[in-house]
């Protein structure tokens, strides 16, 4: 349940500001970044290809870091948020586990050694 609620805070987090954004009419550039970040937060939101949408997430994060376009918390804060979840995986409750099946990862049997 956390990694639901986590995917979809990121994914809201990150489609609000990229739709924020795109009615500023900045520059081309800025403006596919902000198309492709909205595409991102939607894939987080339904748990699908989540390593590749949190990645894509942590690196507008980064970007957003250098642009100084947002403020310094949000931009740490989502990019956290995104790599995180690029590590962690998108959680039972994803279009993700349903495809390829959920990976559950023991630590128990580690320390046995």
């Amino acid at each position: 349940m956390g990694l639901l609620l986590l995917r979809l805070g990121a994914g809201i987090a990150v489609i609000v500001d990229g739709a924020a954004r795109l009615h500023e009419g900045l520059a081309a550039g800025v403006l596919i970044l902000d198309i492709l970040s909205m595409v991102a937060g939607i894939l987080l939101m339904a748990g699908l290809w989540t390593p590749i949408a949190g990645s894509a997430v942590a690196l507008v994060g980064i970007w957003c870091l250098t642009s100084q376009l947002l403020p310094l918390r949000g931009c740490v804060l989502v990019g956290t948020i995104g790599a995180a979840l690029a590590l962690l995986g998108p959680g039972v409750w994803s279009i993700d586990a349903r495809l390829f099946g959920w990976k559950r990862i023991d630590l128990s049997d580690r320390g046995r050694y």
